[in-house]
C-alpha cells in the first residue's frame, strides 16, 4: 500500500500502511491489551517508515494522562542518582510510560522551577531527590500532583510517599565494623544535615559510638558543602586535611558521602597518609570506579537501581490502582536495607 505524500503523519496513516485496524494501531502505540507479535511488527515497521511519533500533547488533552513522568535529581554527576534513574526507566518503559529528567543542582529554588516546568509540561507525576527541607510538597500532593519521594525525605515528619533506604541501620553497620576491629577515634565525613539522608546516616553514627562508649569528638565531624563546580569533592579534600593536622588524629574515617570520598582519598595521598595502615576507610556507595583505588575500599552497598524500580512502581501504584501490582506499594514508605562489603580499606587498629 502506498505511503501517504504529506509529513504529518497520524494514527489512521500508521494503521493504513500497517493494514490493522486503527484500535489495533492505537493498542500497539500505547502497549495497552494484548496483541499478535504479528500485528506488533507490521505497526513497528508502518511506525518507523513514516517516522511516526505520538503527539502526547494532544492525548493528554483528551485522556487527562501524558504517559510522561518526571524525575527531579540533585546531582546528576552522582552515580547513585544515574543508577536509580536506570531502574526508573526499566519500570516506566514495560508500561508504556517515557521519563523526563530534571536537575536541581541541590538547589532548592532551581527544584521549585524545575517542578513548575515539569507540572507545565503535563507529566502524570514525578518521583523526586528533594533538595530542601523547607518546600511545602504536602500542598502540592494535596493538590493531587502525584509526587514519590526516592532516597530523600525533606523532613523527619513528611508522611507522603516515599522509597528510601535504612540509612540509620546502614551508617550503624558500618561504624559497628570499624569499632569491632578495634578503632575509637573515628573521623565522620557527612553530607547535608539538612535532608534526611544526612541526618539518619550521622544518627546511625553516634548510635554505634554510643553503644560503644567511645567518645564522640566534634573534631572529627565535619559537614560536607555542596558546590556546582565539583560537588561535594571538595569539601571531603579539606576536612581530610582538617583530620591529619590534628594531634591526635582519627584511626578510621567513615564517609557517608561518595563524593566526599573521592576529596578523602586524594588528601590521604596527598599527606602520604597509608591506607588501612594508618587510617582505616568506609565510604558509602559501590560502585566499578572504586576498583581503580588501592586498596579497594570497603563500602556500604546501596540497592540504587531497585530504589528507582521500586520508585516509579510506587508512582504507577497513584497512577493506576486498579493495574496489577499496585497492591505492593499500599503502605506510603517502602524501606529497603544496604550492605556492607568489607574489602581492604579496613584493618584492626595498630599499636598507638
Amino acid at each position: 500500500m502506498p505511503v501517504p505524500s504529506r509529513n504529518n503523519f497520524t494514527i489512521k496513516d500508521v494503521a493504513r500502511v500497517a493494514g490493522v485496524s486503527i484500535a489495533t494501531a492505537s493498542a500497539v502505540i500505547n502497549k495497552k491489551g494484548t496483541t499478535s507479535a504479528r500485528m506488533i511488527r507490521q505497526v513497528e515497521e508502518a511506525m518507523s517508515g513514516l517516522d511516526y511519533q505520538p503527539d502526547n500533547m494532544a492525548r493528554s488533552l483528551k485522556t487527562g494522562r501524558s504517559k510522561v513522568i518526571g524525575m527531579l535529581i540533585p546531582d546528576v554527576s552522582n552515580p547513585f542518582f544515574t543508577e536509580a534513574m536506570c531502574g526508573v526507566e526499566e519500570t516506566a518503559r514495560t508500561r508504556g510510560y517515557s521519563v523526563i529528567l530534571s536537575n536541581s543542582n541541590e538547589s532548592p529554588q532551581q527544584e521549585i522551577e524545575n517542578l513548575g516546568v515539569l507540572r507545565s509540561q503535563r507529566v502524570d507525576g514525578v518521583i523526586l531527590g528533594c533538595a530542601a527541607g523547607n518546600v511545602d510538597y504536602e500542598r502540592m500532593t494535596k493538590n493531587r500532583f502525584p509526587i514519590v519521594f526516592m532516597d530523600r525525605l525533606p523532613h523527619d515528619r513528611f508522611a507522603g510517599r516515599a522509597v528510601l533506604v535504612d540509612n540509620v541501620a546502614a551508617a550503624y553497620a558500618a561504624t559497628r565494623h570499624l569499632l569491632e576491629l578495634g578503632h575509637r577515634r573515628i573521623g565522620l565525613l557527612s553530607g547535608r544535615t539538612d535532608i534526611s539522608v544526612g541526618r539518619d546516616r550521622v544518627a546511625g553514627f553516634r548510635k554505634a559510638m554510643g553503644e560503644a562508649r567511645a567518645p564522640v569528638n566534634d573534631a572529627y565531624l565535619h559537614v560536607g558543602v555542596f558546590s556546582r563546580e565539583d560537588g561535594y569533592i571538595a569539601s571531603g579534600y579539606r576536612a581530610t586535611n582538617a583530620l591529619m593536622g590534628l594531634p591526635d588524629r582519627p584511626t578510621a574515617i567513615f564517609s557517608c558521602n561518595n563524593s566526599m570520598t573521592l576529596g578523602l582519598m586524594k588528601g590521604l595521598a596527598e599527606k602520604g597518609v597509608s591506607c588501612p595502615r594508618d587510617v582505616s576507610i568506609v565510604t558509602f556507595d559501590d560502585y566499578p570506579w572504586e576498583s581503580y583505588f588501592q586498596p579497594k575500599l570497603t563500602a556500604i552497598s546501596q540497592p540504587a537501581r531497585e530504589m528507582g524500580r521500586r520508585a516509579m512502581g510506587m508512582l504507577l501504584s497513584i497512577l493506576e490502582p486498579n493495574a496489577a501490582g499496585a497492591a505492593d506499594f499500599a503502605q506510603p514508605k517502602d524501606i529497603l536495607f544496604a550492605d556492607l562489603r568489607i574489602r581492604e580499606s579496613t584493618a584492626p587498629l595498630r599499636g598507638n
